[in-house]
């Protein structure tokens, strides 16, 4: 038995038997960030003391045998620094934020700690997130443990690479645009974007940032090897915790109630404007294939307004933000990014040009108002037209990304591609990320598997049948 590819109900059934203690398992995934992380810059802050006092504490809890105990007592697990956890580093990847540590435990960190989860350590972060590539002054940069010449995503990049090369059994990540997605895409993990107002994201960095309406787009959720294991981390972190106004009581469905001889795919391989690449798209009909084997119903049909997607992810986002990019990364004052390029013209720069990059791209599109309005509108537009489509039991399928992952900092020349994981973001439709093969580079693809509001269960559920057809997760081996 190999400690560092079993699944989370693998864990928890030999942790109760007895053919692994909590203390070995803790130790095998130290050992593991221990060999890999000099190649792959994944985990930046470890805690691996408190995890080896945990886990004699979580053995003593097994082996007493007294009443039923947590669902997750001795499992490891890693956190994105973005997300609170008590007298941890909680920096954002910012220079300025270098001593700032959490005041307090994050609601998804409480919860997973009365699971009875023993956090290993963080994960690195982009500067201030929103970039698909995790680098930043601090921390230095994560490196795809497919191929180091290879970005492994972001802005949970840190977490993608270590559940990937094995080093880690889950994590939690946040996506306000794909930062989940992307980075299971790029390394070969399960992600799931919850529902908008599932999870609360109550001492997220940078906390009240956005509104109400807003602080939907934004979704806490878990990163795995199994897609099982998404949903055993999903029950646990979901659901309203009083404090974030943005989160609602939901009903979660069962997975194992859905008959794929009910289910309606829409295989839609491209978003009309950035083109996929063969292979990618190659990934969305073998995975609508293994559906179409298992019962469901196949409608081939074009979205138009998908083509519009970048423009209704940053207008909707605009408008339900309070405190602007360039603020989080201006430590008294809103970065000037004009400014900053020069800076780091001479050489003085004191911000990742990802960051600054993205600072001038949301001064642009503050700029036009009365435009981020009409985007809204045709991003309300869409959301009701592919909701009628799905139904209650229809979902579709689209890629992460148009090609598998990039070269560092080749995705500047693609700017607009995101839009293929942030426009469902604003629509706040669940997104399950599954492994769907590799490319013919050894690179892994992915599926998005997506449904309307409240229905994260389906896209579990399909999610897991595409996962059983087309193989799943992989361990990467960077050293």
């Amino acid at each position: 038995m190999n400690p560092l590819s079993l699944s989370l109900t693998e864990m928890q059934r030999a942790l109760r038997t007895g053919t692994i203690t909590s203390e070995e398992l803790i130790e095998a995934h130290i050992s593991r960030i221990q060999h890999v992380n000099s190649a792959i810059n994944g985990l930046v802050t470890d805690r691996f003391d408190a995890a080896r006092s945990e886990a004699i504490h979580a053995d003593r809890l097994i082996q007493s045998g007294t009443g039923d105990l947590p669902p997750l007592t001795g499992i490891p697990c890693t956190i994105k620094e973005f997300i609170g956890v008590k007298g941890a580093p909680q920096t954002g990847g910012l220079l300025w934020r270098r001593a700032a540590k959490a005041e307090a435990d994050a609601t998804v960190i409480s919860r997973l700690r009365d699971a009875g989860a023993i956090i290993l350590g963080f994960s690195n972060v982009p500067e201030g997130g929103l970039w698909l590539e995790t680098y930043n002054g601090l921390y230095g940069r994560t490196l795809n443990p497919w191929n180091p010449k290879r970005t492994s995503g972001g802005s949970s990049g840190g977490e993608g690479a270590l559940i990937a090369a094995g080093a880690s059994p889950f994590g939690l990540g946040s996506d306000v645009g794909g930062s989940i997605r992307i980075p299971a895409a790029f390394c070969g993990t399960v992600g799931h974007k919850p529902t908008g107002g599932l999870v609360p994201n109550t001492g997220h960095f940078p906390e009240g940032a956005l509104t109400t309406e807003g602080g939907r787009f934004l979704t806490i959720g878990p990163m795995t090897r199994s897609v099982d294991d998404a949903w055993t981390v999903l029950k646990i972190i979901s659901g309203p915790d009083g404090i974030d106004p943005a989160c609602a009581n939901m009903q979660l469905g069962d997975p194992d109630s859905i008959d794929m001889n009910g289910v309606t795919v829409y295989p839609v391989p491209t978003n009309g404007r950035s083109a996929p690449r063969g292979d990618v798209a190659a990934a969305v009909m073998e995975s609508a294939s293994a559906l179409e084997r298992m019962g469901a119903r196949i409608v081939h049909r074009e979205f138009p307004a998908l083509r519009k997607g970048f423009e209704i992810w940053s207008g909707m986002l605009a408008l339900g933000t309070k405190t602007p990019y360039v603020s989080v990364l201006g430590q008294s004052k809103p970065l000037n990014p004009l400014t900053e390029l020069a800076r780091m013209g001479l050489g003085r720069g004191r911000h990742t040009f990802a960051a600054v990059f993205m600072a001038a791209a949301e001064n642009l599109s503050t700029q036009f108002p009365s435009l981020a309005k009409r985007h809204r509108r045709l991003g309300l537009a869409l959301q009701a037209e592919l909701e009628e489509a799905m139904g209650d039991n229809g979902l579709i399928l689209h890629p992460p990304y148009n090609r598998p992952a990039p070269k560092h900092w080749d995705a500047f020349r693609t700017p607009f591609v995101p839009a293929y994981t942030g426009l469902f973001n604003v629509l706040e439709f669940p997104v399950t990320q599954v492994p769907a093969g590799f490319s013919q580079e050894g690179l892994p693809l992915g599926v998005q598997v997506i449904a309307k509001r409240g229905n994260d269960h389906l896209t579990i559920a399909c999610a897991r049948a595409i996962e059983r057809e087309l193989g799943g997760w992989k361990m990467a081996n960077p050293i």
